[in-house]
């Protein structure tokens, strides 16, 4: 992978936290930015130290469902980098098998336990990490906390229904970005706090879903990293509490 400035926007000697990095699209972000000349440092954190790490990223533990994990983690990222300016979310739960966690086709299929099982991963879990690194983040400089969303979790766009439950976290995560951009504006007017979606990326997230994905619509995780930094650099303050797409079209909420 070739040098590229993907965050020309946000200047150099960048602080960079991928939350989720062991994931498909974690990965690819943590591997993009790993050769990105603007980087400073750059950390990857995930529950499972990933298998291999790209030269110059530091892994730290961290699990989004336990908040003194997240906030020891945001803790151990400050040690090295007091001020951020990119804080990267990518976790993210569409089905586990061992949960009881699978699209449902029906409100027959709703499970109380699947239903909090989305909602912990998919909504708590970025605004722990919100309430935890979005204080870290530079006063002084364009900054971001971007969290990956998706359209199926957005209201206006619903028309076919089902997947219940991580449409709805997903819509409480929209929600989320949206107030946390209000509250943000006020204490850093330079920063962004968006959520984007990658659209159908080859992952193990979507592996059970692909076969009716159109032709030339089921990316890489490697396209989508590189998809999602390019719109990210492409933002402007007033884009702050929105929900874009991989091209760059904002996304109902």
């Amino acid at each position: 992978m070739t040098a590229t400035m993907h965050l020309s926007s946000f200047g150099s000697d960048l602080q960079v936290a991928v939350i989720g990095a062991s994931g498909g699209i974690g990965r690819a972000v943590v591997e993009a930015l790993a050769q990105d000349p603007g980087i400073g440092r750059l950390h990857a954190l995930s529950r499972r130290r990933p298998e291999a790490l790209p030269a110059g990223a530091v892994w730290h533990e961290i699990d989004l469902t336990d908040e003194d994990s997240v906030a020891r983690a945001g803790e151990k990222v400050a040690e090295t980098s007091p001020r951020l300016h990119l804080v990267f979310v990518a976790a993210g739960i569409l089905h586990d098998e061992a949960r009881g966690l699978t699209p449902e086709k029906t409100w027959r299929h709703l499970e109380a336990e699947a239903l909090m099982t989305a909602y912990r991963i998919n909504a708590v879990g970025p605004a722990l990490a919100a309430k935890h690194f979005l204080p870290r983040l530079d006063r002084e400089r364009r900054s971001a906390f971007a969290a990956l969303s998706a359209r199926v979790g957005s209201i206006e766009d619903n028309r076919i229904g089902g997947w219940h439950a991580y449409r709805a976290s997903k819509a409480a995560l929209n929600q989320l970005i949206r107030t946390l951009a209000v509250e943000l504006a006020r204490r850093n007017p330079l920063a962004l706090c968006v959520g984007l979606h990658p659209g159908t990326v080859d992952t193990g997230l979507s592996k059970p879903f692909q076969a009716n994905v159109a032709e030339g619509k089921l990316f890489t995780p490697d396209y989508a990293a590189e998809r999602l930094l390019a719109v990210l650099d492409g933002l402007q303050v007033e884009d702050s509490g929105r929900l874009f797409a991989w091209d760059g079209a904002r996304i109902p909420f």
